[in-house]
């Protein structure tokens, strides 16, 4: 049984829904996780929480939206550093929630929803990465085609793990080509 709480405002019981679906999608994984248990963890109904969100997609688009923030938090303190030690600073950071990229695409083909994030994350992505490239003086003709290898290269890794010496070894020949 939900326990009784003081009144919160909706983005605060939102905030709540959305850390206890956040610990769950990527400690038992997004197809185990009931909204039932979701609702016993941040002490709500599962009622409350189609208040909030339409679905249990559209609650995992907000995990995303949450956690990438989180893992973005403090990226300007890193503009000063090269192109891949940013970018292994970002997929350092997103590690632990590594299994969702695997869930996020298995959806995006069946969920609009969380194919409009998808799509939405790879746009984000790649301006960060052609803006990147172009500031490292990468001709403008090659840009687009290094920054899908920059997304594919960052997605395998987070699908992938590799020790942090061939990650960079992976970004510096996506994102410098061979030397």
């Amino acid at each position: 049984m939900p326990r009784n709480r003081r009144p919160r405002d909706r983005e605060e019981k939102s905030a709540e829904i959305v850390a206890a679906a956040a610990t769950l999608f990527t400690d038992v994984g997004f197809e185990k996780t009931s909204l039932v248990s979701v609702a016993k963890v941040a002490g709500v109904t599962t009622n409350t929480i189609y208040w909030y969100f339409e679905s249990k997609e559209a609650l995992l688009v907000a995990v995303l939206d949450h956690l990438l923030a989180e893992a973005l938090h403090g990226v300007d303190e890193q503009a000063e550093t090269p192109l891949v030690d940013r970018l292994l600073w970002v997929v350092g950071r997103l590690d632990e929630r590594a299994k969702l990229v695997t869930t996020v695409h298995a959806l995006a083909t069946t969920s609009p929803v969380v194919e409009a994030w998808h799509d939405g994350f790879h746009a984000v992505t790649n301006e960060i990465l052609a803006d990147g490239l172009r500031q490292s003086g990468i001709p403008e003709e090659q840009v687009v085609p290094m920054t899908r290898l920059g997304v594919f290269a960052i997605e395998g890794l987070l699908m992938h793990p590799l020790p942090e010496a061939e990650q960079r070894a992976v970004l510096r020949l996506a994102l410098d080509g061979p030397r």
